[in-house]
This record gives C-alpha cells, structure tokens and sequence, in this order.
C-alpha cells in the first residue's frame, strides 16, 4: 500500500500479439517517471492498465495497494490525455466545478486556478480558447481530485515555451507534496529535465529503469564529433568505435575509449574540423537501446 504503482508479470496479449510481456514495476510516492518507447513498444497499454481502462491478460498492477480500475484507485489517480475533448459551451470554472464533484475531497478551485495560472481565461467558454489554453485547462482538470497517482499523456504539446515551464514547475510542485507523475512525452529533454526516473519500454518489456544519467550510463562510450577526410569503412575500422552516423557535413563515432579512437583519428587524418567529444543524451541513449536510429523521433504514447 506504499507503492504508488506495483506492476508483477503483467501482460496483455490482442489476440497472438503480446503487447506486454511481464512487466514489473514499482513506482515510490513523490517520483517522475517517464516512461519511453518506440511506437508499438507497449506504453499506452502499460497505462491503460494502469488506469483500469483494459484488463491485463495476466499478472497483476495496482495503485497505493487498490486493484487498478477500482473506484478506489479511481479516486486517487488524476488524468490528462493527448486527445481530450470537453464540453465546448462550459467555461473552463464550470469544466472544473464538475469534474471536482466527483471526488471526496477535490481540491479548493480558486487555489488551483491560481497554482496552474489559468485565472486570465478560466470565465471564457471552453471553444473560444487556443489550443494552448485549452491544454493547461486540461492539465487543472487532472489535478482537481488531489491526486496520489497523476497519469500526464504528452502534457506541454501546443504550449508555448512560458506555459511549458509553468506547466513543469507545477508537476515539481505536486511530486514536493508526494504525489507521482507518469509522464509519456516525445520531447525527450523534457524527460531529461523533469523525470526522476525513466522506463524504457521495448517490444512488451522493460529495457531500462534508472534515472537519466543511468539511461545514458547503460549505452556507455561517448560521442566524437568532426568534419574529417576519411570515409565511412575507415572510420568504422578504427579501434573501440560502435557506431558512426552522419550529421550533415559532419560525423559521429560512438565509443568505447575515447582517448584510443581519437589517436588513431589523429593518427589518420591530423585536422580534423569542428572537433568535440560528449557524452550521449537521452534522446540519443534511447534510440541506441531501442535499436532503432529514428525511434527517438517517435516515442509518442
């Protein structure tokens, strides 16, 4: 009952494909996690689950100890989807009073309009506002029940840069007060800059569960960056080299010992240009664990 999501041998098969496949999980009270994915990886249904909205094939997942799905769990979970269509005529005050009387013990809207700075366009019905406005009234909806558990879908898409740092500093501010966030999201510095932790998913399994810098720690290496005349088959057969891509007019070579691959870089060609060495981001941790050179580009829920 302190494990704000436990998942054991969960799985969920669609006739013979199996979308999960023994997924365990244990999310603390207070964490951001995001969970990562190349698109069929099993995010959405690893969530669905956990909202009570499929049944898992087998296995179990509950929230604070009650059966996902559950009026209970129900009560202690808060929602914001990618897709999400409200009333067009309500004001968003109205969207919000009703969703609050559903709960027991919702939280006092006045001080909710002014956490999630909505206050400026709450009174205007629902169709009058942008897509941006519209997005943060729906980020205010999920948190009127004083949710344990907030399940956020792709939450700062359509917001402007303002709106995305105060929808953050208002996911920092929930976690502070030991509420856990899910959060999917295809902004993966997003994930860098907020999550606690990161769970990735491949193929129905879990690949990855650390924070960021575990993430990137599990690839290993770093990346050297460089204008160079050798081609491709020569920079391949460089000592300690994984991977080389290009990026325009320049190269980059994944590796295992940066100071070997560079000597013999130098070695070969002795000017290289626009020279820089790194370690990978998330973005790019992800794509190498997921094997798919384009999957960072398409971990939308």
């Amino acid at each position: 009952a302190d494990v704000a999501i436990y998942a054991r041998s969960l799985r969920k098969r669609y006739g013979t494909h199996e979308a999960l496949r023994g997924v365990d999980l244990d999310l603390a009270p207070g964490q951001i996690c995001t969970v990562l994915g190349p698109n069929g990886a099993g995010k959405t249904t690893l969530i669905q689950c956990a909202l009570g909205l499929i049944t898992p094939t087998a296995g179990e997942i509950a929230l604070f100890g009650e059966r996902a799905g559950s009026l209970a769990a129900r009560r202690l979970s808060g929602v914001m989807l990618q897709d999400t269509d409200l009333p067009d005529l309500l004001t968003g005050r109205e969207q919000l009073t009703l969703q609050a009387s559903y709960f027991p013990t919702p939280r006092p809207l006045d001080t909710l309009i002014e956490e999630t700075g909505i206050g400026a366009f709450v009174g205007q019905p629902y169709k009058t506002l942008s897509g941006g406005q519209k997005r943060r009234i729906q980020f205010a909806m999920a948190l009127v029940g004083s949710p344990r558990v907030l399940f956020l879908d792709e939450p700062t898409t359509g917001l402007d840069t303002d709106a995305r740092k105060a929808v953050w500093e208002g996911i920092r501010r929930l976690t502070a007060t030991g509420t856990t966030v899910v959060l999917t999201t295809h902004y993966l510095e997003e994930a860098d800059a907020l999550a606690d932790r990161v769970v990735v998913l491949n193929n129905g399994q879990v690949i990855a569960d650390d924070d960021a810098s575990g993430v990137r720690a599990r690839v290993g290496g770093a990346l050297i960056r460089c204008s160079t005349t050798l081609d491709t088959a020569a920079l391949s057969s460089l000592p300690a080299v994984r991977q080389v891509s290009g990026h325009g007019r320049l190269v980059e070579l994944l590796t295992d010992d940066t100071p070997t691959t560079l000597a013999a870089l130098l070695a070969q060609d002795p000017a290289p240009g626009e020279l820089t060495v790194r370690k990978p981001t998330l973005e790019e941790a992800f794509s190498l664990l997921t094997g798919d050179p384009e999957s960072a580009q398409e971990v939308r829920a």
